[in-house]
């Protein structure tokens, strides 16, 4: 069975080919489409080598159409079976694998106000797949429910609890496909530990950290939305509840631009005032700017506080794991992370932290009674076992 799957960002669109056969679900091909606007740019890597090509798309539905063109243009869109697509908030309701229809979809856009950036992308996208394919099963996978069974003291706010279950409000957590590759892989590597405590890293664009136990998550950052828990690229993270409030009345917006704000206009962009990229931030950093090393600082300084919160959460730890692209490409992030934490048993080999691998790789010191692991994230793949797994013909070849 031919899986394409797809997976949305703000403004882009990231595209793989899986062939699954009995026993394997392998990779024929990746790509994705960044950049959206007059100089969009679409990368594919196959077998041929890598290409790039310069376009302009202005939305998730012209991005996959420009993708599918290009497929049919490598011949590789021919035998397509089924499509994945990576949801980032399914509430309450989809706690699994679903395949697509009428009422998914509706059920996707009415909890699409706690993830904006994310879910209307992804039901763009949908849309656009059904009409080009409209003959093929798809399924969505969603972020949301690697935690469906976080404990309850995790998962609960302070809130009257009458109200709470009535409007569905909890912890959902996200990131929860990047967090099960993360452990999934770490107990691959490791099948001799027993029940391992993992604290899993997702650093990119969004960031957040998760407590798991044998691969069952016990807490995580992200909350109700994607803004809580870690300094993001753009989203402020924790903050006091009633600053949109006081940010409301002082400011003269109403909540919906405050919100705005939290989510775009914060976090690494707000605090450095030069850019969401965490390159560039290290970048201005060694040069001297002042704000940019507060930046660095403060981000560092918010991962460290949840690793600690989440080693007292666990009673200790076996492997703290880096995934995503500050997690896996910056040396320095991470050895400002582990810094100091040789009291939890946590030693950082910086020889080993230095060098770059795209393969998973032990960057902690021997004699570290906890592990450290980069960890490349691989959500299309878990979006094509997926897919898989609720087809239920993974026997098919």
């Amino acid at each position: 069975m031919r899986i394409l799957t797809l997976n949305c960002g703000s403004s882009s669109l990231k595209f793989d080919l899986f062939e699954a056969t009995a026993a394997t679900v392998e990779r024929v091909l990746r790509g994705n489409v960044e950049r959206f606007g007059t100089s969009s740019k679409i990368q594919l890597d196959s077998e041929a080598g890598i290409t790039t090509t310069s376009t302009s798309v202005r939305d998730h539905a012209e991005a996959f159409s420009a993708v599918v063109e290009l497929l049919e243009s490598s011949r590789a869109v021919a035998g397509i079976e089924a499509v994945g697509h990576r949801v980032v908030h399914g509430g309450s309701q989809f706690q699994a694998p679903t395949l697509i229809n009428g009422d998914v979809i509706e059920g996707i856009e009415a909890v699409s106000d706690l993830a904006p950036l994310h879910n209307r992308p992804a039901l763009s996208a949908i849309a656009a797949a059904r009409s080009r394919f409209a003959s093929l099963p798809m399924v969505a996978t969603f972020d949301t429910a690697f935690y469906t069974e976080m404990p309850e003291v995790a998962a609960i706010y302070a809130l009257p609890r009458a109200i709470s279950k009535e409007l569905g409000i909890r912890r959902f957590g996200f990131h929860g496909l990047a967090h099960h590759y993360m452990v999934s892989r770490f107990c691959a590597l490791r099948p001799e530990l027993q029940r391992p405590r993992v604290i899993s890293l997702q650093l990119g664009s969004g960031c957040s950290a998760t407590a798991t136990v044998a691969g069952r998550p016990v807490d995580t950052s992200m909350g109700f939305t994607p803004l809580e828990g870690l300094i993001m690229g753009t989203r402020s993270g924790d903050l006091d509840p009633s600053l949109p409030l006081f940010l409301s009345r002082r400011l003269g917006r109403n909540l919906n631009e405050v919100e705005t704000m939290m989510n775009s206009e914060s976090g690494l962009l707000g605090l450095s005032g030069i850019s969401a990229d965490m390159r560039d931030i290290v970048s201005a950093a060694a040069d001297g700017n002042v704000d940019a090393t507060l930046s660095v600082n403060a981000f560092c300084y918010r991962v460290r506080k949840y690793v600690g919160a989440y080693l007292a959460a666990l009673g200790g730890g076996d492997a703290l794991v880096f995934g995503g692209g500050i997690g896996e490409h910056l040396a320095e992030v991470r050895q400002r992370i582990c810094s100091d934490f040789a009291w939890s048993g946590l030693i950082l080999d910086e020889e080993a932290n230095r060098i770059e691998s795209a393969e998973a790789r032990c960057i902690s010191a021997p004699h570290s009674e906890i592990e450290a692991w980069v960890i490349p994230v691989d959500e299309a793949r878990v979006i094509a076992d997926d897919v898989v797994a609720c087809l239920g013909n993974r026997d098919r070849s």
